[in-house]
């Protein structure tokens, strides 16, 4: 089965990518629809990074329900417990496995996050 490309994007990538049974969401940043970051701190950006991995999931007809894996990256580790919090919203019941590293992002943003989800068609 070919892949199904979801969305469109100001640079090279599809936002979500249908595999066969598996969805893969580009990583996601805390950018609102107005294309700006979002104002605020660990909190806002990680609401803002959560609600557009969920509006990627649904262009490929997935929830946060069939999340299976998510990889986190943070600017800085120190805001570990206040992204979890918000994070662990998403995730009331049977959370995804996830890693999450420290890094330094491609643009001045705390967080990015992507997805992978399962749903078979």
């Amino acid at each position: 089965m070919p892949k199904q490309c979801f969305g469109a994007s100001h640079v090279p990538l599809s936002p979500a990518v249908r595999a066969g049974d598996f969805v893969f969401v580009s990583g996601q940043v805390p950018v609102g629809s107005d294309g700006a970051v979002v104002k605020g701190g660990i909190a806002e950006q990680t609401g803002q990074v959560m609600e557009n991995v969920k509006a990627a999931l649904a262009l490929a007809g997935c929830s946060m329900e069939d999340v299976v894996k998510t990889t986190v990256w943070l600017e800085d580790a120190r805001d570990f417990g206040a992204f979890n919090k918000v994070y662990g919203s998403y995730f009331p019941q049977d959370p995804p496995a996830r890693t999450t590293v420290e890094s330094r992002l491609m643009i001045d943003i705390k967080i990015e996050v992507e997805a992978m989800a399962y749903k078979p068609l």
